[in-house]
């Protein structure tokens, strides 16, 4: 039985249990969705009964199609408004492939969808407009074909490509009146966020995360913007622990996904897998000269990981010695670190080496392997990655991704290795790699409600009606007032955002001595303010670049030198701006030497003045029962944990650009020169 149940009403529409075609169903609700949106309850109820006839017969159920339902129970202004409006998708994943059928059944006939992805297997127990025959093929372009199915005369634009091509400039968003957002990662979101801002386009921003889901309305001078709360800190863990010390599947999974990157990735010192003989806790007072003079002769001899892989030809015996008997009984040797804890038991491949002819990555990704099937499976990993290496340029590197089958398999089998020498618990395959992911199992369910409203709050916006948009958080489990969808009302801008206010400072401490101008680059204003092509000016009165993003001038820099070599003290302050996002802030430097976990920088404090908007407002009251709902239920927020994702492809120069607009250029050359109503709906099926 499928139940409906409406909270403004006291009908209860009992559905058969036979009619269960899931077009029907889906059409279903996204019509008495729209009824809803408008409160045109008797309306709704009139065309209920009309639906319920087409669905439950099956010689008639599609005597209506379905790019015709929506004008049962859509005024005309709104219809017209729909057809005539002009929307861009930005992914066509999970909530994306939902949210596209929900757009076409619900009138809009102008939409534009974007996603660089292609189909894979794994995606088609939940993305329903994909089949087995598409696997491969390019998400946005399947996807508009399945929709079209159901409207034919909707007018969809495929684009396969990435969202940060410069191509997708300000100019480019503003021929929209409205953007929706279902991507899965951060720094996709951050630039459609500041893309939306600067070209004064509404956004709709959404996420799930299993049971849970939101959906959010930002509109710039009106609403808080997406980066105005900051991103909860993904857990670290020290590099000793990882190292030396580990004690959970994590921390071995971690330490596989370094292997990775130093054997067939980009090496990055601060992800090495060797035992770290820095280590504090081994270094304890104690007459221990011994264990260090031996400890520092073996220091003077290591070389690259890469290196000793390539003049071993990746041979996967010399690699597992190497890894899970030398480094361990070298690690024993460190006594200190053993006299609390379980020391590990090192593994010699002449120990789990099998003659088995049949290949382990046939078996069943949910079930736990064995020691020597890992090793197994370890062996035949490296010789893939190997061979794909080998196919790569002579500087080539692989980057490491969960759906790349040989790059999971390696991961798995060395995480586990390492955890079975550690006493640790082993897990699959499937679990590695949505540990290794970051991933939250997507709910089919869950994308399917926040499509529907995200559809909801583009009528109130098309109908301008923003004031009535809401945030809506979708709980896993009722809350006290016996709700599922939790809607409150949307905050205004923060005035310390640093992507939204005016005029943005933000103040961080560094080590001007050590701290380098590519530390500046890649880990302040790429990863942690999220530009992309960023260009920086010390505010000195000279107008001194620092930063280039012109490819040409970029080659003059020596990014390896420290702040102090540039006459940059503490108090000095810095320009950054990125003319692909039309975004600009002013860093204040201040010079500190003690930091704690590792850290390069340290952010002190954000300032700004909030922008004010006349033309439109939200309104600031809000039903007290939902008010103390919210303020009740902390885990209405939600925290998205999202896939690591390499940095956007290399940036193609200014001029290649076709759409992009005369104030960016003159950017470029200054800086040179200088109530929770009773609408709410419960669906249980």
């Amino acid at each position: 039985m499928c139940f409906c149940f409406c909270k403004s009403s006291t009908h209860r529409i009992k559905v058969p249990a036979k009619a269960r075609n899931v077009w029907s169903w889906r059409i279903l609700i996204a019509m008495f969705l729209l009824c809803i949106t408008q409160l045109q309850i008797q309306q709704c109820f009139k065309n209920w009964n009309l639906i319920i006839y087409l669905w439950c017969s099956r010689s008639r159920r599609f005597a209506i199609t379905p790019c015709k339902m929506a004008n049962l129970c859509m005024l005309p202004e709104m219809k017209k408004s729909v057809s005539d409006s002009k929307v861009f998708v930005v992914g066509a994943g999970g909530i994306g492939c939902e949210l596209l059928k929900n757009l076409v059944l619900s009138g809009f006939r102008n939409i534009k969808v974007i996603d660089l992805d292609t189909i894979d297997v794994s995606n088609l127990n939940r993305q329903f407009l994909f089949q087995k025959r598409h696997v491969g093929f390019s998400k946005a372009t399947v996807a508009k074909e399945s929709v079209l199915c159901l409207c034919p005369t909707a007018n969809i634009t495929a684009i396969h490509d990435s969202i940060f091509n410069p191509e997708y400039n300000m100019q480019y968003f503003k021929q929209f009146d409205l953007v929706m957002n279902a991507l899965d990662n951060r720094s996709a979101r951050n630039h459609v966020n500041r893309m939306c801002l600067a070209a004064n386009v509404p956004l709709i921003e959404s996420g799930s995360a299993g049971y849970l889901g939101q959906v959010t309305a930002i509109k710039r001078g009106v609403t808080e913007c997406y980066e105005c709360r900051p991103a909860p800190r993904q857990k670290s863990f020290p590099g000793c622990t990882i190292r030396n010390t580990p004690s959970e599947p994590i921390h071995c999974i971690v330490w596989a996904k370094y292997l990775f990157n130093q054997l067939f990735g980009e090496e990055d010192a601060d992800q090495d897998v060797s035992p770290d003989t820095a280590d504090p806790e081994a270094n304890e007072s104690g007459d221990n000269s011994k264990v260090k003079h031996q400890h520092a002769q073996v220091d003077a001899e290591r070389k690259s990981t890469r290196e000793w892989a390539k003049e071993n030809e990746y041979n996967p015996s010399k690699i597992f010695n190497k890894l899970f008997a030398h480094d361990i009984r070298y690690l024993l040797s460190m006594d200190k670190l053993w006299t609390k804890r379980k020391p590990p038991t090192p593994v010699d491949w002449s120990e789990v080496e099998s003659n088995s002819q049949t290949s382990v990555s046939e078996k069943d990704i949910q079930s736990v392997l064995s020691l020597e099937e890992n090793a197994m499976l370890f062996s035949e990993s490296i010789q893939n990655l190997k061979q794909k290496l080998e196919n790569e340029d002579e500087d080539g590197i692989l980057v490491w991704d969960k759906d790349d089958t040989p790059a999971l398999n390696f991961a798995a089998s060395a995480a586990n290795i390492r955890a079975h020498i550690f006493g640790i618990e082993t897990k699959s395959i499937f679990d590695v790699k949505s540990m290794a992911g970051n991933i939250i199992p997507a709910i089919a369910t869950t994308n399917a409600i926040v499509a529907g409203l995200i559809v909801m709050q583009a009528l109130c916006i098309l109908n301008k009606q923003f004031d009535k948009c809401k945030s809506v958080f979708v709980r896993k489990c009722v809350n006290p007032a016996k709700k599922l969808l939790v809607p409150c009302c949307l905050d205004p801008p923060k005035p310390d955002c640093y992507v939204c206010a005016e005029k943005p400072e933000i103040t961080i401490a560094v080590n001007i001595e050590t701290f380098t101008v590519a530390e500046l680059k890649d880990q302040f204003l790429k990863k942690h303010l999220g530009m992309l092509a960023p260009d920086v000016e010390i505010l000195d009165g000279k107008g001194t670049i620092l930063i280039s993003s012109d490819e040409e001038d970029s080659g003059s820099f020596d990014f390896d030198r420290p702040l102090a070599d540039f006459n940059i003290i503490n108090g000095s302050r810095l320009r950054a701006d990125d003319f692909l996002q039309n975004y600009d802030i002013i860093i204040n430097l201040t010079h500190e030497t003690k930091f704690e976990n590792e850290e390069i920088f340290k952010v002190l404090e954000q300032t700004g003045v909030a922008q004010q908007q006349k033309s439109a407002d939200v309104s600031a009251t809000q039903d007290n029962t939902t008010v103390n709902n919210t303020n009740n239920d902390d885990d209405d927020d939600i925290c998205i944990l999202e896939e690591n994702v390499a940095s956007p492809e290399k940036k193609r120069k200014l001029q290649q650009s076709p759409n992009h607009d005369d104030h960016n250029s003159k950017a470029k050359r200054r800086k040179v020169s200088e109530s929770q109503n009773d609408s709410s709906v419960l669906i249980i099926d």
